[in-house]
């Protein structure tokens, strides 16, 4: 069983998870997530400084990755590999 955590950034508003949007163009969205939380602190307090304080960062085991995925209808993850520039992989997950 895999035991790892991703934290990912949620909207203590509407509860709605921080999403990246690729292609503006298109509808696909990729849930945010981070190898560390100081990461998801640093990219928010980057790039989001006049909303951080409207998000709260959550963690997520990667057993629980997919069931989210599927509820909010996102297509995968974006992994921030680098939150200050910010550097993202995406990775699309095939439903099930």
């Amino acid at each position: 069983m895999d035991s790892s955590l991703y934290y990912v950034l949620r909207s203590q508003a509407n509860s709605n998870y921080l999403t990246a949007h690729p292609n503006p163009d298109d509808a696909v969205a990729y849930l945010l997530v981070f190898s560390e939380q100081f990461d998801a602190l640093s990219y928010l307090n980057t790039h989001g400084r006049d909303v951080a304080t409207q998000f709260q960062v959550e963690t997520l085991p990667t057993r629980q990755l997919r069931g989210v995925l599927e509820r909010w209808q996102l297509q995968g993850i974006g992994l921030v590999e680098d939150p200050l520039l910010p550097r993202i992989e995406f990775l699309q997950v095939k439903a099930s």
